[in-house]
């Protein structure tokens, strides 16, 4: 497995844009925390979620390709199979991979669910310790806000991960709080 430090390599030599890393960033975080609660590797699952879209730069008028690309970039790295397939899985609609590991299903679920997060936390006043698991979950419920981040891939939570939505979205809200400084919430 590559260290933390050099998934930060790989991150910034294919995402030039600051605040597509801070999306990254926000990932890891999530992934950290959740590999706790679920039983994995926190680093293991930290790394998962830094490289889950680090090619998004280059394939993101093909969608097909995406996860596909930096799946191949890291196994020819070396990296474990489990995450190369977890990034290949995150965009199974695509991919055609199904996710399914507890680590696979974590990072489709938590990965809309952080762009919510941040969004809400613009609303107020782009601080993460202003926001509370109320607000989220009210904003959760207007599709109109953040159309983007999918609802429904969220609420795999309930299914794949066993564990109710409001619990999930306390415990990536968590997470995010606790990266704030790196990702200037």
């Amino acid at each position: 497995m590559i260290s933390k430090e050099k998934a930060l390599e790989i991150l910034k030599a294919n995402i030039k844009n600051k605040n597509l890393r801070k999306h990254h960033y926000a990932v890891g975080a999530a992934m950290r925390t959740l590999a706790e609660k679920y039983g994995g590797d926190p680093a293991k699952w930290e790394i998962v979620g830094l490289l889950h879209d680090a090619d998004y730069e280059e394939t993101k008028d093909d969608p097909d390709r995406h996860g596909l690309v930096m799946a191949e970039k890291l196994a020819e790295q070396g990296l474990a199979d489990d995450i190369i397939r977890a990034i290949k899985a995150h965009n199974y609609e695509h991919t055609g991979i199904m996710p399914e590991s507890k680590l696979e299903w974590a990072l489709v679920t938590c990965d809309d669910l952080t762009g919510l997060i941040v969004a809400v936390a613009l609303v107020h006043s782009a601080e993460l310790a202003r926001v509370s698991l109320e607000s989220v979950m009210k904003k959760f419920s207007s599709k109109s806000f953040a159309a983007g981040a999918d609802r429904e891939r969220i609420r795999l939570c309930e299914d794949k991960l066993d564990t109710p939505l409001e619990d999930f979205v306390g415990i990536v809200l968590d997470a995010m709080k606790g990266a704030s400084e790196v990702l200037g919430l």
